[in-house]
């Protein structure tokens, strides 16, 4: 009974109804963390700036209402209070985060697509409660961050928590993550198209219909119940543009490129912010303090780089600001939002961004209003379109720009400029940076997801490691007897013809020498080698990838390739077979898939020593031993000759569990690194010196 109930419930979490009821979960859990989340920034901000009255107006007006932004209650602050209120909003984030989940620390989103990438989808629990505090106190005390990364972190670990109770494998777990984040995205901004599209575009990175489907679900639901309680409106009131005519989207592609300018240098500024406060020698959880004193310095001059900073956005919009106030925020708002995330604090840069790209569209047009008055449309226009343009060059995700710039205003006449202007500020951003904002901190972790998300694993696998040194190989003038007995004797299908010199001429295929047994008596002396080999015509090198020697076993129609010295084609060094290169490629995608399946059992070999899978396999992570320094993956074969699967590897410096990457083949082992290897108790216990 109990066999049957464990292959019901199996097939119950395989089945379409399952997975629709997961998603839906997720879409409720989402929506409710962020009405809470919203809730939490409007409570804490009344509380910073206006102190016990504050919070009581608030739930006078309403604790659903939108939070707005400080900048009208700055104005009217001593300046001492103004620049001390977001200090102290650093002061009481850093502790929180340092000690109690640094995932929490910054955007929120690298670390999702880390988890998403490497750990399966798995995600402490913990997140949802720290990140949601320390997020909303951010903001809340005036910080200039966004709430998207915040409510994409916080959905995807409620997300990842449901999924881990119901014990989900590695690859519903990642989809189900994607759920949590679209589910966020979507209540928040009232978006649910555009938190669909962020999920798989920015998260998950699979368009495929077994992915799409749940979390278009979670971002539905989680619209609903949002608007619900939120009520069903645009996050911006914009006035009805219009576009002066088609010669008009040229001006739109060039803000386009200031777009992905603006973009580029955003990402840059950020992060050597980031560097500088780590060279400052002051204890981490201090440092958002002092990032938070020097946003209140900012904002003595400029309160409206303080929070999420939707009012001034609007302001740009309908060209309320005048051009050097617009030229003024841009740069001060890039700076505070670096000095609030690089120092430590906690919040997103979907906000910002669209504040850049406000101030950059609102400058470009007035630009354009006073030099070409008769062939420009308004300057907000140029504001709204530049929003969207600034955020495909940050996250080099145009699709999501495009359509959120749509859901947040619901004005789909803006859809052909943004699409023009988004198009090229991501061209451009990509042609200066390789990696977006959020990939940019994981390169900076080791964790290269472009590199790993590579669908065609045959790429990193060469034809060294699969290499048959000892094919069946026969002179010219070997005589057919010689040959059909070496046949018989071995399990080849191709035997490769030799000269004297034992150069190679071509090869024997065993059909041809099974037609030719019932005439071997007649034949055995008159037929020699030379007389049946077909001139070779694929050939292989120790140094072409299996992409390449897959391609060949399709076009050639054969089973077995010879292997020849890259440096003189004649002489042959092996052979390569094609059931191997299958093999090979199963165990790449199980070796990829296990490393991220296996993320729970890893966060807990940081606690024990060996954590044990069942079946005599374990999991470990040990230091590399010193026989393994210098030496790449490829050179060291730890699969064929102990039976051993290196999941992850841990560079030295820095935390532990960030500096974590899925190695591939070429990637050496330096002093001080740790590998994550999975394989027979007894051979890892071997490798580790036990």
């Amino acid at each position: 009974m109990d066999a049957r109930l464990r292959k019901l419930v199996s097939w119950r979490r395989g089945g379409h109804l399952f997975t629709v009821g997961v998603a839906i979960a997720c879409g409720l859990a989402g929506a409710f963390g962020a009405i809470v989340f919203r809730l939490l920034i409007r409570l804490f901000q009344g509380l910073f700036f206006e102190g016990a009255e504050g919070v009581a107006g608030v739930v006078e007006e309403g604790l659903l209402a939108d939070a707005g932004d400080p900048r009208a209650v700055a104005t009217e602050l001593a300046w001492w209070k103004l620049v001390l209120i977001p200090a102290l909003g650093g002061l009481i984030v850093g502790p929180l985060v340092w000690f109690l989940a640094r995932e929490a620390r910054g955007h929120g989103v690298p670390e999702v697509m880390e988890a998403v990438a490497l750990r399966g989808g798995v995600m402490r629990p913990r997140i949802v409660a720290v990140k949601t505090l320390a997020s909303a106190i951010s903001i809340g005390s005036g910080g200039s961050v966004g709430r998207e990364g915040p409510i994409v972190q916080i959905g995807s670990a409620m997300g990842s928590a449901i999924g881990q109770a119901l014990s989900l494998p590695a690859r519903q777990l990642r989809t189900i993550v994607g759920c949590g984040a679209a589910a966020g995205i979507a209540a928040t901004f009232n978006a649910p198209i555009a938190g669909a599209l962020f999920a798989v575009e920015v998260i998950v990175g699979d368009f495929a219909v077994t992915q799409f489907s749940p979390i278009v679900i979670s971002a539905v639901v989680a619209t609903v119940v949002s608007r619900w309680f939120l009520g069903n409106h645009p996050a911006f009131e914009v006035p009805a543009y219009e576009v002066g005519g088609p010669f008009e989207l040229l001006p739109f592609m060039l803000v386009g490129l200031a777009a992905g300018l603006v973009g580029t240098l955003f990402v840059r500024v950020l992060y050597r912010c980031e560097d500088l406060f780590g060279l400052l020698p002051l204890p981490e959880w201090s440092k958002a303090a002092l990032g938070g004193l020097l946003v209140g310095v900012i904002a003595l001059w400029f309160p409206h780089v303080l929070g999420v900073g939707y009012s001034t956005i609007s302001d740009a919009l309908t060209g309320a600001l005048p051009i050097t106030m617009l030229a003024l925020l841009l740069g001060f708002k890039l700076l505070a939002t670096s000095l609030t995330i690089g120092s430590g604090g906690s919040g997103g840069v979907f906000a910002p961004s669209l504040f850049l790209g406000a101030m950059t569209g609102g400058l470009f047009g007035q630009c354009m209003n006073l030099w070409f008055p008769d062939f420009s449309s308004d300057a907000g226009l140029y504001a709204l379109v530049t929003m969207g343009a600034v955020v495909a060059a940050t996250t080099h995700a145009p699709l999501s720009a495009i359509i959120i710039i749509f859901e947040l205003t619901q004005k789909i006449d803006v859809i052909p400029p943004v699409m023009a202007a988004s198009v090229v500020s991501s061209l451009l951003a990509m042609r200066l940076a390789r990696n977006s904002i959020y990939t940019t901190k994981l390169v900076r972790r080791g964790v290269d997801l472009k590199r790993e998300d590579d669908p065609n694993v045959l790429k990193n696998l060469y034809v060294r490691e699969i290499l048959d040194p000892e094919p069946v190989v026969v002179r010219a003038s070997e005589p057919l007897e010689e040959i059909i007995t070496r046949m018989v004797d071995g399990e080849h299908t191709e035997l490769f013809v030799v000269d004297e010199a034992g150069f190679l001429l071509g090869a024997i295929r065993v059909p041809v020498l099974i037609r030719m047994i019932y005439e071997r008596e007649p034949l055995r002396t008159l037929v020699v080698a030379s007389d049946l080999f077909t001139p070779r015509r694929a050939v292989l090198t120790l140094d072409d990838d299996l992409d390449l020697a897959m391609q060949l076993f399709s076009n050639e129609d054969v089973d077995e390739i010879p292997v020849v010295d890259r440096d003189d084609e004649r002489r042959l060094v092996g052979s390569v077979h094609k059931r191997d290169v299958i093999a090979s490629y199963s165990q790449e995608v199980l070796r990829r898939d296990l490393a991220g399946g296996v993320g729970g059992s890893v966060a807990v070999v940081d606690r024990v020593h060996q954590v044990d899978l069942g079946g005599g396999f374990v999991v470990q992570e040990l230091l590399a031993p010193a026989a393994f320094i210098g030496q790449s993956l490829r050179d060291l074969d730890l699969r064929a000759r102990h039976g051993v699967q290196v999941l992850l590897l841990r560079s030295e410096g820095g935390d532990r569990r960030r500096s974590v990457r899925v190695p591939g083949p070429g990637d050496q082992v330096a002093a001080g690194d740790k590998l994550v290897v999975a394989g027979p108790k007894r051979a890892v216990d071997e490798i580790s010196g036990r």
